[in-house]
């Protein structure tokens, strides 16, 4: 399902809060909070090629998996679908005159990025992701962080 802007409130909001202005980088903020997008090309996963999870940078839900990264050729993270679907919302955004679908973290209420139909198979999407918006946990990390069960979706 995807929301129009007035109903997305409803569903998740972000609270711009000075604890959590204080726990981000000015980057993560402008990102996370004010829907900002990180310059391509010039982020921490655009090309990061282990394998892993990413997880919301605010709260730690587990959102995406290097086993749907793709490199889509734009300079961010692309990935071709979520960990759990229904850990994000989609958001009709017509910003800058354009028709686009905002990704957002259900949980934190954060910016993630922007879907798009021009991805691999065997969705056809593109969920393009801010680097700021996301934290990588590699796959040698995974259990003593506490996503061990996500570790079928890395193969091990």
């Amino acid at each position: 399902m995807i929301y129009l802007e007035e109903q997305a409130s409803s569903v998740c909001y972000i609270e711009p809060t000075e604890e959590l202005k204080t726990k981000l980088k000015p980057e993560e903020y402008a990102v996370l909070v004010k829907a900002a997008t990180e310059p391509p090309f010039k982020n921490s996963y655009w090309d990061n090629h282990r394998a892993g999870i990413y997880v919301d940078r605010i709260d730690g839900t587990p959102l995406f998996a290097s086993s749907t990264k793709f490199d889509s050729g734009t300079g961010w993270p692309s990935f071709w679908k979520p960990i759990d679907k229904s850990a994000i919302v989609l958001v009709e955004d017509h910003s800058y005159g354009m028709n686009m679908i905002e990704v957002r973290s259900k949980k934190s209420g954060g910016h993630l990025g922007h879907l798009f139909n021009d991805g691999p198979n065997p969705t056809g999407l593109r969920y393009c992701i801010n680097s700021a918006s996301l934290e990588f946990v590699p796959i040698e990390d995974l259990e003593k962080r506490g996503y061990q069960a996500l570790l079928p979706l890395l193969g091990g």
